[in-house]
């Protein structure tokens, strides 16, 4: 949380420290878009063939792990998404949709939730390749910062006592009943915090060795990859499943800014500036 922690004074004695520095701020906010970017472009590649498998091979007569598809009762549509043995019935948003014109069309993923938002394959490959580089150069940006100037070793590798049993559970019970850090401790990164930021972490670098995986020219170059993977196809069900993990992720990330207090969470990821919560002396 706290890339350095210099103590500054408001007018009513609120302490405020410098949470996160510029560089952490900058790749933050550039890597949010390119997720969310990449998120969009990746269903409308997905469109084009909704079925994931594992192993070496994909065809539409191979069976697939997980398939989103549309059916006919009577003369309505109506979609579906299967996940191993299980079918559960999805119209309205996977397998069947409402188009421009509002009427209910077969497609495997929301116009909303593609670039572009109509049946485009190869201006979404485009989209996507193009915020892939650019997320892969923020990335290493962050983590060549963050370990020349002891940020990821000083805020985000939990210490030993932290991952003590007692106080892991300490902290899931503390969560659990909505009760956040406060004092000092708002200062620091909790240990759930710190795993969840480094699982996070472990996501994104599955997704991009799993994308690169899926490209014929890095199957020449580095066919070591393809036997890491499974086949490329094992790796485009893996790549699905991490993007999945991390809507996830951000969908809780935005909850917990949220309970926290939006305007105080936010404003130090746009200015730095914390305002610590005070201690409860109840």
């Amino acid at each position: 949380m706290a890339d350095t922690t210099a103590p500054e004074t408001e007018s009513r004695a609120r302490e405020i420290v410098y949470r996160h520095k510029l560089v952490t701020r900058v790749t933050h906010w550039t890597n949010s878009i390119c997720v969310v970017l990449l998120l969009m472009s990746g269903l409308q590649i997905l469109n084009a063939h909704p079925s994931l498998y594992w192993g070496q091979f994909g065809a539409d007569d191979d069976h697939a792990f997980i398939e989103f598809f549309a059916s006919r009762s009577g003369d309505d549509l109506v979609g579906h998404t299967r996940i191993g043995p299980m079918t559960i019935t999805t119209t309205g948003l996977f397998g069947v949709s409402a188009g421009s014109d509002g009427e209910a069309r077969a497609i495997a993923m929301p116009s909303w939730a593609t670039i572009p938002s109509f049946r485009d394959l190869a201006t979404g490959r485009r989209w996507h390749f193009f915020f892939a580089w650019v997320f892969v150069i923020n990335g290493l940006i962050y983590v060549g910062v963050s370990l020349v100037n002891g940020h990821l070793r000083r805020d985000l590798l939990p210490s030993r006592q932290e991952l003590a049993p007692r106080h892991v559970l300490r902290d899931i019970a503390n969560h659990a009943r909505l009760r956040f850090p406060r004092g000092d401790a708002a200062k620091h990164y909790n240990v759930l915090q710190k795993g969840a930021y480094l699982g996070v972490t472990v996501l994104l670098l599955l997704m991009v060795l799993t994308g690169l995986t899926m490209s014929p020219g890095m199957n020449a170059a580095a066919p070591w990859m393809l036997d890491l993977f499974g086949g490329r196809q094992s790796a485009r069900t893996l790549h699905f499943i991490s993007a999945t993990l991390i809507v996830a992720f951000i969908v809780v990330h935005l909850a917990m800014v949220l309970l926290a207090g939006p305007f105080n969470e936010i404003r130090s990821m746009i200015t730095g500036r914390y305002a610590v919560p005070p201690e409860d002396k109840s």
